[in-house]
C-alpha cells in the first residue's frame, strides 16, 4: 500500500424513505441506503424518488423492514416466532421490490429496522427467521458483530455485513444500549469522533450507520465522513453499485 492509499475503506449506510426531511441531502453523503418498506414509516411517494436518487448518486440500495407500528416508529418490541419473523421480512422486502420496480434501483441487502433489528441481535428465533428470509431472497444481512443475527446468518450460509453506530453507545455485551437508557445516544461531536476512531479499529466492521430520522443526520454524516478521513480511511460501498 502506498502512502497515498487509505489504510482501510468503510461503507456509510443511512435509513431513508421514512418520510424525514433529510433524504435528498443525506443520500449524497452515504454509500448505501436502507429504504423503508413502507410499514414502520414512509410511503411510495417518498420511497420511490429516494430509490431513483440513490441510483443517480451511485448509492447501493437495501431493504429496511420493520414492525408495522407507525405510532412507535417501529421501535416497540413485539413477540415473534421464527416463522413470523421470516414471513415479515419476505413480505416487506417483496413489497419494496415491487414498489421500486419501475426505477433502476434493485434491492441488494436487508437491514431490519428499530426494535426488530435489536431483537434480532439478541433473540435466536427472530434471528433465524430473518436469516432464513435472507437466504430465500439471496440477499446479505446487516447487523452487529458477535450477535445472534450473525450466528444465524453464518449458520445458514447467508453473507453477513457487520456494522457499527457512530452516534450510539455499546453495552458490555457489545450490542447497542437501548435508546431509553441515559447516554444511549451520543450527544457531542467529540464523542462521535472518538467513537468513529474506535469503530475503525474493529476489522470486523464493513459499514457505519447514520440514522436518517435524526434531525442532526446531515451534520452527523458530514462529521463521520471527516472523522473517517482524519483516520486515513476511505469511504466506499460494501457492495458494487
Amino acid at each position: 500500500m502506498s502512502d497515498s492509499e487509505p489504510r482501510r475503506a468503510i461503507d456509510l449506510n443511512a435509513d431513508l424513505g421514512e418520510g424525514c426531511a433529510n433524504d435528498s441531502a443525506l443520500v449524497r453523503l452515504v454509500t448505501s441506503a436502507s429504504l423503508s418498506c413502507g410499514a414502520h414509516a414512509g410511503s411510495a411517494e417518498v420511497i420511490v424518488p429516494t430509490a431513483r436518487l440513490a441510483v443517480e448518486c451511485g448509492v447501493v440500495v437495501g431493504a429496511h423492514p420493520g414492525y408495522a407500528d407507525r405510532a412507535h416508529f417501529g421501535r416497540k418490541p413485539h413477540a415473534l416466532s421464527e416463522s413470523e419473523a421470516e414471513d415479515l421480512i419476505l413480505e416487506q422486502v417483496n413489497d419494496l421490490i415491487c414498489m421500486i420496480a419501475g426505477t433502476p434501483a434493485r434491492v441488494r441487502y436487508v437491514k431490519p429496522h428499530g426494535a426488530l433489528y435489536n431483537q434480532a441481535q439478541r433473540e435466536a428465533a427472530i434471528a433465524r427467521g430473518i436469516a432464513s428470509a435472507c437466504r430465500a431472497l439471496g440477499l446479505p444481512l446487516l447487523g452487529q458483530p458477535g450477535s445472534a443475527a450473525e450466528t444465524a446468518a453464518r449458520g445458514l450460509g447467508v453473507r453477513y455485513i457487520a456494522e457499527g453506530f457512530p452516534d450510539r453507545r455499546m453495552g458490555a455485551d457489545g450490542l447497542l444500549v437501548p435508546r431509553e437508557e441515559p447516554g444511549a445516544v451520543l450527544a457531542s461531536a467529540a464523542e462521535v469522533r472518538a467513537n468513529v476512531a474506535r469503530l475503525l479499529d474493529d476489522p470486523r466492521l464493513a459499514t457505519l450507520c447514520i440514522h436518517g430520522d435524526d434531525p442532526r443526520a446531515v451534520a452527523n454524516a458530514e462529521l463521520v465522513r471527516t472523522a473517517i478521513r482524519e483516520r486515513g480511511a476511505g469511504i466506499c460501498p460494501f457492495l458494487e453499485p
